[in-house]
């Protein structure tokens, strides 16, 4: 099994943003993404986001750990 890596809010949106998700709106510290054929998103704008709320949002994604990982590093 795959480790998750420490990231931001801000990182996690740049890596969903390609698979083609898209800031719809942001209220407060929350930032709200759209994918046309995929679930929508609730990304927190937190410096670290916490392993257990980066595995929610992405099953919401619908990523493995191992496909996110993949995009992460590059």
């Amino acid at each position: 099994m795959t480790k998750l890596p420490i990231i931001s809010g801000r990182q996690l949106i740049k890596v969903l943003s390609k698979l083609g998700y898209r800031e719809v709106r942001q209220r407060g510290s929350h930032i709200r993404l759209s994918c046309p054929d995929k679930k929508s998103v609730t990304i927190p704008d937190y410096k670290v986001i916490d392993k257990s709320l980066l595995r929610k949002i992405l099953r919401d994604a619908e990523l493995t750990v191992e496909e996110f990982t993949q995009i992460y590093r590059g």
